[in-house]
């Protein structure tokens, strides 16, 4: 069992090919453009930006914090074109919002004006509150509870309605379709195309058997993109950032991500996690089965996200290592190294 570290956005729900770079909608998204984005919101609650602008890491879309004047600076975040419905970005609002109101540590959209979702010059786009902190030391044992019974808590909400406009964690969307858009789009060389859809057979054949050995499993809504990246540590504890992959999908899609690579650490880290997560939500022992499986999905599908946002100047730049030959030869590796993990049969805590 290994750690997907680098792995930070795989999710993503626009089809297509990748066009030229020189098309791509972000190549008009200038400092200029984000400031008089900024201003044209925040000029509403009588605040003006100062014209500092920080790049904030991020790759599915364009985040930054701006400074603003007489004020802590805020932070932007300029959602992909085409990517998300407006609805499916208010009901990700609306459910990061309702975590706040339970007083679990979130960072919501600022409503402004009665509106969370704002546009300029055809992006659209949502201001934040800025929000420390250092990533969790999850060789801890208390860390690791403590973030069980913080993800048992957003679960417990999660539980409480379905999403309407996100979709769902699914074999579908996330294992035969990235499939079947590299092999359609000749991403995978020649010589390596046979070994990719055979491995990729066998893996998804492996994830179906899971899914099925798990049974009827209930879906809520989830963080989605649950990493460690994505939780911020400061002295009153941990809070998530970054819900825009929020989604319906089972609850241990919200725990695996922040295991450790060894099977027997991992197995201990699980039982520390799942100690926290039950003071607060009931947890389905038959949703460890899919621990691998989810792994391998969110292996296939981020190939295949890499490859659907090749047009975005961002991507070449960031990811020099895609697309290579050895890149796929290491992708066959690993799908074959799923293979057998999922024959391993479960992780169970210890």
């Amino acid at each position: 069992m290994r750690h997907n570290a680098g792995m930070n956005e795989p999710f993503s729900d626009s089809p297509g090919v990748p066009s030229s770079t020189a098309t791509h909608p972000f190549t008009r998204l200038t400092p200029e453009c984000v400031l008089d984005a900024l201003d044209s919101v925040l000029a509403q609650t009588g605040v003006r930006t100062d014209g500092r602008l920080l790049p904030l890491n991020s790759y599915e879309n364009r985040v930054y914090q701006v400074g603003v004047e007489d004020g802590p600076p805020v932070v932007a975040k300029f959602y992909r074109p085409n990517r998300w419905s407006d609805a499916a970005i208010l009901e990700e609002h609306a459910f990061v919002a309702e975590l706040v109101q339970s007083e679990i540590p979130a960072v919501p959209a600022r409503e402004i004006e009665g509106r969370t979702l704002h546009t300029f010059d055809d992006f659209r786009f949502a201001v934040f509150e800025r929000r420390g902190g250092r990533s969790p030391d999850l060789d801890r044992r208390d860390t690791l509870e403590w973030m069980g019974r913080f993800i048992g808590r957003i679960h417990a909400v999660g539980k409480r309605v379905p999403y309407v406009a996100r979709p769902t964690l699914d074999i579908a969307a996330f294992g035969y379709e990235p499939r079947e858009f590299l092999l359609a789009h000749d991403f995978i060389p020649v010589e390596l195309r046979a070994s990719y859809e055979a491995a990729a057979t066998l893996a998804l054949e492996g994830v179906e058997r899971a899914f099925e050995a798990a049974g009827d499993i209930a879906y809520l809504r989830l963080h989605g993109d649950c990493h460690a990246s994505n939780v911020l540590w400061t002295e009153a504890g941990p809070h998530f950032v970054d819900f825009d992959d929020s989604r319906m999908g089972p609850a241990i899609q919200d725990l695996w991500l922040l295991l450790p690579g060894g099977r027997l650490e991992a197995a201990s880290a699980l039982s520390d996690l799942l100690a926290g997560y039950e003071d607060f939500c009931e947890f389905e022992p038959r949703e460890l089965h899919l621990i691998e499986a989810l792994r391998t999905l969110r292996l296939m599908h981020y190939a295949a996200w890499l490859a659907r946002r090749w047009d975005d100047p961002a991507f070449p730049a960031a990811f020099p290592w895609f697309n290579t030959q050895r890149y796929w030869e290491e992708r066959v590796l690993e799908l074959r190294e799923q293979i057998g993990a999922m024959q391993e049969g479960p992780l169970w805590p210890v």
